[in-house]
């Protein structure tokens, strides 16, 4: 069970609900309109869902009077009560019709394991309460009261509980008319009372809780009156609050927002690291057992992917910001460079991570990592470092500089590849003018962004002792290496043996990643390339750390403004 999930499961949804409904404490519900939604209130900490009629009606893409008929809300109330072990309060809108509908509906609830239901004193059909509201006629008390009555004869459960919606204040009917409503419906057994408003303060609600003094379980949707601060609604007595159409609202907003800027681009790339994964989506949807027999039945007993880490270096050029931390523990957008990158590799199931530190490994966050130190990292290069995790490559493996941002695709494409050695070049960057930039790459074939499905393959990387414009007969070089290799399968072993010759040379100290890639080229390894065309940045010098930010805010979930005017005032509250 989550932690943030409630722990008292052993009790029935229903006598939980009616234990809300009770309580001395202010309790509150948030709106649910699906499974993964409801499972989504569940995991956030909530005790209790709504089941919103605006919100089950608008995922169905219909209007909220009833266009969507009762059996279809009933099933769609069987997926979120599947989902989640929460009580769910339905929102029945006026019981879909006389008392005898009331009945059937209660008995279908509780089949269902529903744990209450709320009925309005409206007409069916029912419209929305903040669509004309003043013009919709309300029920006759008699015959409401006769529905309370039929659903509380109905139910076979003590503990399912029938709320009583009054419509009088939305309808200008006034605060006498509520009163005496509310009355009616208690001692026609309603087990709590909800009082609306349309007003955008909390006036109208706060005189009521003041009259009705207590004499049942009252129940509120501030949805018009969302600023008024909660403590007001304790202070008040106030049973129950319920945040009635919140996630509909907001899936909305983030839907447009998405699907606007994949129309405009043509492209998943701006949006793929601003949604959410699709584990994500498999998590919420209870996948782990498929996920075991995925394992099972398709991996063919392929073992997990690695990671090596070289994050040893201070960073040249970046001593003003590192003198208590090594390079890849520089904030980025509110977390370390290196929690960037290995939320990276866990993204892409890549969790077996290890770094190999240096400068200030003390000050390197070891969550979810393997710690390995280089303790001559001020005296060696990145293949001492290399060397130092070289027994911890375990299946295929990704080795990686420490200092990279970027977009998702890039790895995922990187450890999808088939082939034993892979790595990443930049097309966009070919100028060797360029002093900040390094490991320019030369490859069989220049990036042809219009071809997919041609093979190309490594020829050469300038190593940092190089004249990098002349390191292949003065022919420009194809773009720059990234900074990942991917080594796959049997690659492993013959990446190590190279590794053993390269350390008999006298000058291994120094020796670079470009050194080792050019050394498995020259032992006849055929090394892939993957064409990117930016969509990264390193960390190379301060001006690369003041950039990293934007880059990195651009990861982030989408915050859309989309629907910013269509605020809360316009928003039902079913």
């Amino acid at each position: 069970m989550n932690a943030r999930e409630p722990a008292f499961v052993s009790t029935s949804r229903s006598a939980r609900l009616r234990q809300m409904l009770v309580s001395n404490e202010l309790e509150f519900m948030m709106e649910a309109h699906n499974g993964l939604s409801a499972r989504i209130v569940r995991e956030a900490g909530f005790k209790a869902i709504w089941g919103s009629g605006l919100a089950i009606s608008a995922q169905f893409g219909v209007r909220d009077n009833n266009e969507a008929s009762w059996t279809q809300v009933v099933d769609t109330l069987e997926f979120m009560a599947d989902a989640s072990d929460l009580p769910i309060l339905l929102d029945g809108d006026t019981g879909y019709g006389n008392f005898n509908n009331v009945r059937r509906l209660v008995r279908k609830l509780e089949q269902r394991g529903i744990a209450g239901v709320c009925i309005e004193d409206k007409q069916f059909p029912k419209t929305n309460s903040f669509i004309n509201g003043e013009a919709q006629p309300l029920a006759d008390i008699d015959e409401f009261c006769g529905k309370i009555k039929a659903g509380k004869d109905s139910q076979t459960d003590e503990n399912f509980s029938i709320v009583a919606r009054v419509e009088a204040l939305i309808a200008g009917w006034g605060m006498d008319e509520a009163l005496r409503r509310a009355e009616a419906y208690r001692q026609a057994g309603a087990d709590a009372i909800l009082i609306h408003s349309k007003l955008s303060r909390p006036d109208e609600i706060l005189e009521f809780a003041r009259e009705w003094a207590g004499r049942g379980p009252l129940v509120i949707v501030p949805t018009k009156y969302y600023s008024t601060p909660t403590e007001v609604f304790r202070e008040a007595g106030i049973s129950t609050v319920i945040w009635a159409n919140h996630l509909i609202r907001a899936a909305t907003s983030a839907m447009q927002a998405v699907a606007k800027e994949i129309h405009t681009s043509e492209t998943l790339v701006n949006v793929e690291d601003s949604i959410a994964a699709v584990n994500e989506i498999f998590r919420l949807q209870d996948a782990d057992e498929y996920s075991e027999a995925e394992d099972r039945y398709l991996s063919g007993g392929r073992v997990a992917g690695s990671a090596v880490v070289l994050a040893a270096s201070r960073g040249k050029g970046l001593e003003a910001v590192t003198e208590d931390r090594p390079k890849v523990m520089l904030p980025i957008a509110g977390k370390p460079l290196l929690r960037w990158l290995v939320d990276a590799f866990k993204k892409q199931n890549v969790n077996d991570i290890t770094v190999v530190g240096g400068y200030r490994a003390d000050a390197i966050d070891t969550a979810g990592i393997r710690l390995v130190v280089n303790e001559q990292h001020a005296q060696t290069g990145e293949l001492a470092s290399l060397a130092c995790a070289l027994d911890k490559l375990n299946g295929d493996t990704v080795i990686s500089y420490g200092d990279l941002l970027f977009r998702s695709y890039i790895l995922r494409d990187l450890v999808e590849s088939e082939a034993d050695f892979s790595v990443v070049v930049d097309s966009s960057l070919t100028d060797t003018e360029n002093a900040s930039v390094r490991d320019f790459a030369w490859c069989s074939a220049a990036d042809d962004r219009g071809l997919f499905g041609t093979k190309v393959v490594l020829r050469h990387v300038a190593s940092g002792q190089e004249q990098s414009g002349a390191a292949v007969g003065g022919q420009a070089p194809h773009g720059r290496w990234m900074g990942l290799l991917n080594v796959r399968g049997a690659g492993r072993e013959r990446l190590q043996a190279v590794m053993s010759e390269l350390q008999k040379r006298a000058d291994f100290a120094s020796l670079d990643m470009p050194a080792l890639l050019n050394a498995l080229v020259e032992a006849g390894e055929s090394i892939e390339v993957q064409y990117v065309h930016g969509h990264w940045r390193g960390v190379n010098d301060l001006d690369d750390f003041r950039r990293a930010g934007d880059f990195a805010h651009a990861q982030a979930p989408f915050a859309s403004a989309v629907g910013e005017a269509r605020d809360a005032a316009h928003g039902g509250a079913q």
